[in-house]
């Protein structure tokens, strides 16, 4: 019960978030656009695994096709990748909303709002659409069983029955460059905003910037933090069987 609990948790706060950001006037902002951009996606990326994995759970079934395995990593690769960038592109907002707060409706009106959204989805698609091509590429036999819930880097590529050097280091130089330069943009930001709080002579405006730039501080934290984790978790027994 706790993973149907879980999912629907979560999808009913990223819900609720975008319906309340939608409907509401006080709140059509750029800060609270890109919030309901983020719950959006959030709501996808969830999708893309809880249920496939609730249902693994409930019926014992634990196969999977490998087109169906593709088409799974690929949207969680994608989903995930835009989520990096869009995690950058609100960074971004906060900056120019606490560092160059008499230029900030100028520099980001909703034309650039748009364009930070799409093009974190733009940037993401072809990035992504070649790590698959990379990994589906290969000739797999022999054993087809993962150690995952799901489709993801590395498992699948280690049921290939080749040489792994040449995918592997293309893949991973690539997860590296995508997964870093938005971080680095976020920790960029968030010098530049902490320096700027901190020479604030009001008690009152350091609460109010600190208040508006916690929220997505928790947010990258998370995501990120529990990406770094994951991947130094030790293995665990075999659940998926790819067939």
């Amino acid at each position: 019960m706790a993973f149907p609990a879980i999912y629907l948790t979560i999808l009913l706060g990223n819900g609720l978030i975008v319906v309340v950001t939608t409907c509401d006037p006080a709140l059509q902002t750029p800060m609270y656009f890109f919030l309901r951009s983020l719950s959006g996606l959030e709501l996808c990326y969830t999708s893309i695994t809880l249920p496939k994995m609730m249902a693994s759970l409930a019926t014992g079934n634990r196969s999977i096709s490998l087109k169906a395995c593709a088409s799974h990593m690929f949207f969680l690769l994608f989903l995930g990748g835009t989520k990096c960038f869009l995690l950058a592109a609100m960074a971004y907002d906060r900056y120019l909303a606490i560092c160059l707060p008499l230029r900030y409706m100028t520099a980001m009106s909703h034309r650039v709002q748009v364009g930070l959204v799409t093009g974190s989805f733009a940037i993401s698609f072809p990035m992504q659409l070649v790590q698959i091509g990379l990994i589906f590429s290969l000739p797999f036999c022999g054993s087809n069983e993962m150690d995952h819930f799901f489709s993801d880097i590395p498992p699948v590529p280690s049921l290939a029955c080749s040489d792994l050097y040449t995918n592997e280091l293309v893949i991973y130089t690539e997860n590296v460059l995508f997964v870093l330069a938005p971080f680095v943009l976020i920790l960029t930001s968030s010098v530049y905003i902490t320096r700027a709080i901190l020479h604030m002579s009001s008690a009152a405006g350091r609460q109010k910037a600190f208040s508006t730039c916690s929220s997505h501080v928790i947010v990258v934290s998370l995501f990120y933090g529990s990406g770094i984790f994951a991947s130094l978790l030790p293995k665990t027994p075999d659940f998926t069987k790819a067939d």
